[in-house]
Parts: C-alpha cells; structure tokens; sequence
C-alpha cells in the first residue's frame, strides 16, 4: 500500500538530494563531462568571498523575516479569535497575499519601492518627505525585500496559530477566570504554553522557507545592489546555471542542507520537551 508514495519519495527527493551530494565532489560546466575533485569544492568556499556573504546575507534575512511575521501572526490569530464582526472575512483578506504568485507579486513591489515612479516614493512626496533609493541602497533593500515576505506570508502563518488557539479547552481560561488571572497572565500561562506545537510547526517550516528564499529576490533585485540581497539560495542558482560550475552550486546546496537541517534539529530539540500535545 505504502510502495506507490515510496516510490515518488524515493525518485523525486531522494535520488536527487543524493546526486547532489555526489555532484558537489565533481567540477562540471553543464558541457564536458564531470572531473571528480574531491572535497576541493568544499576548501574553495572557505575563500569564496562571495558565497561568504550569501551566507551572512542569508542569516540576515531570516532573522529580519521570521520574528516580525512570527510576532504578526500571532498578534493577528489573538484578534481573529475573538469575538469580532467579520472576523471571517478579516481571515480572508488576511490569506490572500499568501495566495498570490512570488513572481508577480515581486514585480508590483518592484514598483512600489521604484525611487523614481514608485507608488510609496510619490506618496511620501505628498508630504514633502524624500523617499530613499530602497532596491538600490545596500542599506535598504534586503529590509524591503523582508517586509514584502512578511507582508506575503503573515496571514498564512496566522492561520496556524488561529487553528492552535481554537484546539485549546475554553475550560482552561474559565478555571483562570475564578482564580481572578489577568488577560496577560492567562496568555503567558495558558495560551503562549499550549500554542507550543503550532508554534513550533510555524517556526520550522518558515525558518525552512526563509532559508530557500529565491523569487522575490530574483525579481526584485536579482541579487544587488553590490550583492547585498544575494542569499545562499540565489547564490547556488549564479554558480550553477550563470557562471556553469554545477560542481561548486552542487556543494553550495549541500552546505544549505546541513544549515537548514542542523536549525530543525536545534528547534525540535528545544520544543521537544517543553511540547504539550494533550490538552485532555
């Protein structure tokens, strides 16, 4: 029963996580065939300035990204808990730029943040505020780049935590009620507690996400000014299909492997057991 998804498991994921494991110890330029180097790749990127900072710039955008969606979306799952005219509709609204293709939603952010024709541009102009050159400053662009995820992705994240706060026994905060908890206390002691297993799904797979990151950037801001949005990510797609060293993209991905699976593994151990799943 099981052999059909085996089957599709196997062939689509892990056939090829492997062939990039062993196409990371060869050098290959997608024309001649492959030259096995070894681990030559793997001492090269100790002197990759480049792939450096892609991973810098990587770490950097995951940590603007995940605490500001995480906090939103908690905040707005509060609020659409409650009990408030149409908080169905609200939910909606919320999702739908979940729903929207990276692509073309990069593209109207694209000019949105344009310094020249740009909709917050003129719109600051209004006021007689100058807006900054925000893809073309180093300063600014990976923080915009973040907010447009955010922006993408807070609903989603928010229905995780509103499915989180539903599966918790109003019995619990009626108990609180008769003991005289205040609202911050019953969050801090009930509600924050028994959202550890959405909390910890929504942590891993944005964190998983973030770290994958490539759309948004491609087509905002193709990796400039002076590389300063280049994540890992983007990195491994230049060295592989632009600059033809799938060799060196290969061992780039398996670096984003081990990162990606050594944050999993260090989140699920620090949920692990501080994880309530029964509420009975």
């Amino acid at each position: 029963m099981l052999a059909p998804s085996l089957v599709g498991f196997a062939v689509f994921l892990v056939l090829p996580i492997a062939a990039v494991f062993a196409l990371s110890l060869f050098e290959w330029n997608l024309l001649t065939d492959p030259e096995f180097v070894g681990l030559r790749n793997y001492r090269d990127l100790a002197e990759d300035e480049r792939a450096l900072k892609s991973i810098g710039n990587t770490f950097y955008y995951v940590l603007l990204n995940i605490p500001i969606q995480t906090v939103l979306a908690l905040l707005l799952a509060l609020v659409l808990n409650s009990k408030i005219k149409g908080r169905n509709v609200f939910r909606v609204i919320y999702v739908l730029p979940w729903m929207a293709m990276p692509v073309a939603l990069g593209v109207i952010w694209r000019w949105v943040f344009d310094p020249v024709n740009g909709g917050l541009n003129r719109f600051l102009d209004l006021f007689g505020v100058d807006g900054a050159s925000w893809l073309n400053d180093t300063a600014w662009a990976m923080p915009v780049v973040a907010s447009v995820n955010v922006w993408q992705y807070t609903g989603y994240t928010m229905l995780f935590f509103l499915a989180g706060l539903q599966a918790i026994p109003a019995e619990l905060y009626e108990a609180a009620d008769v003991d005289g908890a205040s609202r911050t206390h019953r969050f801090f002691a009930i509600t924050l507690p028994l959202l550890r297993p959405a909390m910890l799904f929504v942590l891993v797979t944005s964190v998983i996400g973030s770290f994958q990151v490539f759309d948004t950037i491609h087509v905002m801001t193709a990796g400039g000014p002076a590389g300063s949005t280049a994540t890992l990510n983007y990195q491994i797609y230049l060295e592989s299909f632009t600059q033809r060293s799938a060799g060196y993209g290969s061992m780039l991905a398996v670096v984003l492997f081990a990162v990606i699976a050594a944050i999993t593994l260090l989140q699920v151990l620090l949920f692990r057991k501080r994880t309530v799943y029964d509420f009975s």
